[in-house]
């Protein structure tokens, strides 16, 4: 994603700050034992209160740093004895088994800073691998493809995933952009997969055939094919027709040829209507003509969804998302996120800056839910060059 880097930044300089906080709590907590067991006076032994700085250690710095934070804990212990009076024969076997205890906390607490060091950097691993496979199957685009100007948030429910079960993809082809956002049911490996069926077989379609219902036809054949029978992906296909000024001839089937550099093709297979947005705020809810069911299921049902078009001014966004955005709950009274309410005032003129724009709409969306999603989501803001 356009935000992994960034991410990877962050987690880099939370690591070194979390580094030099992790050497300063356990021995905040040695000048804490210290100073207890001087302002408590002589004859009062508080120096055994220093097994908790290895425990201290374990969880917020490493396995070479909590033996020597332990180290600094046995020093001081040792300094603290003479001040704490004499001491006799059995007050020495008593002192002689809190430090062999204390060198076994020592020990321990180092063996699990070390195993939790091993596990951090096998999850650091794993995140990678999901990001590179992320890169993979989304392809994130950049600001511009072709003559269509987007900005997109992408949220994986999964913890510390960066990949799920929502899709979208946006591609520059001979018939014009085409794009598509889609939602596979369910969620873990199994939605991915299916992702991975989706967007190979739209991003081979999408330049070979003419017609928009012609590319979801095939991407609907293979998700029958490839996908298990009962599961199902929600999608909408999205086409900004070659314009005259790209030499490229249109091909929408039985669709007017009236205003073509001006219009958007849409194709409905039981996924989130968009909505078009104006540049004072103004909000229409697109809802298909010819609503239909989703990718996997057409085999029951006859016959095939019929493509419609809309005008989509220069001044005006697109916004595409999944039921992710709809459907997440507010965190105090459970309420859904409403899109279509929110959307106006905060897309005002969003065509002049689209990643300005999402970013206000995204965070919204957080706002909303308390700062977290409870399930896969996708945000997408699509717009013409400017005038």
């Amino acid at each position: 994603m356009r935000t992994s880097g960034f991410r990877r930044a962050l987690d880099a300089l939370g690591h070194a700050v979390s580094t030099h906080q992790g050497m300063a709590i356990p021995l905040t907590a040695v000048f804490a034992v210290v100073a207890a067991d001087l302002l408590v006076g002589r004859n009062h032994f508080l120096a055994p209160m220093m097994v908790m700085v290895p425990a201290l250690a374990v969880a917020t710095t490493t396995w070479r740093r909590t033996l020597l934070v332990g180290l600094i804990g046995a020093v001081a212990q040792a300094a603290l004895i003479p001040y704490d009076g004499s001491w006799s024969n059995h007050d020495r076997r008593i002192l002689g088994g809190i430090t062999i205890s204390y060198l076994i906390v020592v020990l321990f607490s180092a063996y699990g800073a070390w195993w939790r060091e091993e596990r951090t950097a096998q999850f650091r691993a794993v995140v990678s691998v999901a990001e590179a496979a992320q890169r993979a199957l989304l392809r994130p685009p950049g600001p511009r493809v072709g003559g269509v100007r987007l900005a997109v948030r992408y949220a994986s429910a999964a913890d510390a995933a960066q990949i799920g079960g929502d899709l979208y993809a946006v591609l520059d082809t001979p018939h014009g952009v085409r794009a598509l956002v889609g939602d596979v049911r369910g969620k873990g490996l199994e939605a991915v997969q299916t992702s991975a069926v989706v967007m190979g077989a739209f991003r081979e379609a999408a330049y070979d055939e003419g017609g928009l219902a012609k590319v979801a036809e095939r991407v609907d054949a293979s998700v029958r094919r490839h996908v298990t029978d009962g599961e199902f992906t929600t999608a909408l296909f999205l086409e900004f027709p070659a314009g005259r000024e790209a030499g490229a001839a249109v091909e929408v089937e039985a669709v007017a040829d009236a205003a073509l550099d001006s219009d958007v093709v849409l194709l409905h297979y039981g996924h989130v209507p968009p909505l078009r947005v104006s540049a004072d705020g103004t909000v229409r809810s697109l809802d298909p003509p010819d609503p239909w069911v989703p990718l996997g299921l057409t085999s029951f049902v006859p016959g095939a969804p019929t493509p419609w078009r809309v005008p989509l001014g220069a001044d005006e966004v697109l916004v595409l998302c999944t039921d992710g955005v709809i459907e997440a709950r507010a965190a105090k009274d459970g309420g859904f996120y409403p899109l279509a309410e929110r959307a106006g005032p905060l897309l005002v003129n969003a065509a002049d800056d689209l990643e300005a724009a999402v970013e206000r709409l995204y965070a919204d969306l957080l706002a909303h839910t308390g700062g977290t999603l409870g399930d896969d989501s996708v945000l997408l803001l699509l717009a013409r060059p400017g005038v």
